[in-house]
């Protein structure tokens, strides 16, 4: 039953021969002349940027792997250059062929201590210069755990290998030898070598602080999730049914 003198309802039809009507905006998708729907483009999620590709187990290993070989790889090689550094810088202990002794030139000297010094002046480079090129090369993808064990492995070894090829390429150890052909009141160096071994934990302890420090305060960020409302309508998981719904009630209360 309808009130009298009600207008009929206007189809779509006729609604796009009134100039400049307004679209209704709560009408139905209307079809065409063909009877197909006109296609309606979804809206993309705000704030999302391209999808990276998805890596097997296997091949995040593998990467993983590679980048930490390379970074070790790398430290022994800064490690040839700190153990040339360190024969070349570190001071020389001067000894004296006293008769059939060697003696001290300057016993109350400290070349021992002073070549300690130096190795540990040079791991200090070698970590922050190999904790900086590590984040520089691997920052844009977010770093890992391969690269801070690369560094902490590297660095362990470049600077056991620094001590060892350093110690050959100074002064040599033979005492008698080098007594020998100096000859009485002649003097001579002896080799390098550290006093206290502790120093050859600089360079990975130098490199794991100053890649937290970069990694901390220029690391790459997540970006941050978009707002609830930038999110297309049927992107989210429907409720199940019964959850998420709350009793109607009447106004007495009780659930109707």
């Amino acid at each position: 039953m309808t009130v009298p003198n009600t207008p009929p309802d206007r189809s779509p039809a006729d609604v796009r021969a009134v100039p400049d009507a307004a679209p209704d905006p709560f009408a139905p998708p209307t079809a065409d002349l063909e009877g197909a729907t006109a296609p309606v483009s979804p809206m993309p999620p705000l704030g999302l940027g391209k999808a990276e590709p998805v890596l097997s187990p296997g091949e995040r290993l593998r990467d993983e792997l590679r980048i930490g070989a390379s970074a070790v790889l790398v430290c022994l090689v800064v490690g040839v250059a700190m153990a040339v550094l360190w024969a070349w810088l570190a001071p020389k202990v001067p000894l004296v062929v006293d008769g059939d002794r060697i003696l001290y030139a300057d016993p109350e000297g400290e070349q021992r201590a002073g070549a300690d010094a130096v190795f540990v002046l040079i791991g200090l480079g070698a970590g922050l210069l190999t904790a900086l090129g590590a984040f520089l090369l691997t920052r844009r993808r977010g770093g890992g755990i391969s690269v801070a064990v690369g560094l902490a492995v590297g660095g362990l070894l470049g600077s056991l290998g620094a001590w060892r090829l350093g110690r050959w390429l100074g002064p040599s150890k033979d005492l008698i030898g080098e007594a020998r052909k100096a000859g009485n009141g002649g003097h001579f160096d002896a080799s390098i070598d550290l006093g206290a071994l502790g120093a050859l934990l600089v360079w990975p302890m130098t490199a794991m602080v100053v890649l937290l420090a970069l990694s901390a305060a220029f690391g790459k960020r997540e970006e941050d999730p978009p707002p609830y409302w930038g999110i297309p309508a049927g992107s989210l998981p429907e409720a199940p049914e019964g959850e998420g719904h709350l009793p109607e009630h009447g106004g007495d209360g009780k659930a109707l």
